[in-house]
């Protein structure tokens, strides 16, 4: 595809770059084995992420003051753990789980994947993650970003047009220089309305075995690629 002026990547990292579930629920499984819970990690890791949207909304809708997404993770773990009925973590404790998502496995094509598009391309994250979160994530899976935006330097959540405008903004970049990278038509489309360009990198494995969301594009991207490898040579790279 000819690349048209673009110049930097923007990408969505949970689930596009990062594989959250199994990260998250090898980490209630080991709590649950040193606690003496019974529970299934990956159940009490698709409950927490179902929180995420209606935490995030009530920012969106002005319903609370702006909080990064540490402060909605912790909120909705205690939310979750009281749902299994799993009790007997102190505030430490809490703490340290809650950090999970600083500590999520990148899917096995992204370092060289990532590395790669470096080569031709600015890299930023376009995440609804806190900078801290995303700075402790890409120190530990050796993702090589060169800078960490999205929501919490706008202040703002995906959808949120300034999620999306900000980051360009902050690179020094019209948002049609920018090509917006997700394994969610959403984000994609709603990126798009923006000027954004598009790559869709669908990760079938996100939400588990036998899942279908987000298996197939359902717009007209600029660059659909199997995974980060396949983008970097569809894109020159």
């Amino acid at each position: 595809m000819a690349l048209d002026g673009i110049k930097a990547l923007t990408f969505d990292v949970f689930g596009t770059v990062v594989d959250w579930r199994s990260s998250v629920a090898r980490e209630i499984n080991a709590v649950a084995k040193r606690k003496g819970w019974t529970v299934d990690g990956a159940a009490v890791a698709d409950a927490w992420r179902g929180l995420y949207r209606p935490s995030m909304d009530q920012v969106a809708r002005r319903e609370r003051p702006w909080v990064n997404l540490d402060v909605l993770h912790r909120e909705s773990l205690e939310k979750v753990l009281a749902q299994f009925g799993l009790r007997g973590l102190d505030a430490a404790e809490l703490d340290d789980l809650n950090r999970a998502w600083h500590r999520l496995d990148p899917w096995p094509d992204v370092v060289a994947g990532l590395t790669r598009l470096k080569t031709k391309f600015i890299l930023a994250t376009l995440s609804n993650g806190n900078v801290s979160l995303m700075v402790n994530m890409a120190k530990r899976a050796g993702l090589p970003w060169d800078a960490i935006l999205g929501a919490e330097t706008a202040r703002h959540y995906k959808p949120e047009p300034e999620t999306y405008l900000s980051t360009a903004a902050y690179l020094d970049l019209k948002p049609e220089q920018c090509m917006m990278v997700a394994a969610h038509n959403g984000d994609l489309i709603n990126a798009s309305r923006l000027g954004f360009r598009t790559a869709f990198v669908p990760r079938p494995d996100e939400h588990g075995p036998g899942q279908n969301r987000d298996i197939k594009p359902q717009a007209a991207f600029d660059a659909i690629a199997t995974d980060l490898l396949d983008l970097a040579r569809r894109l020159g790279c």
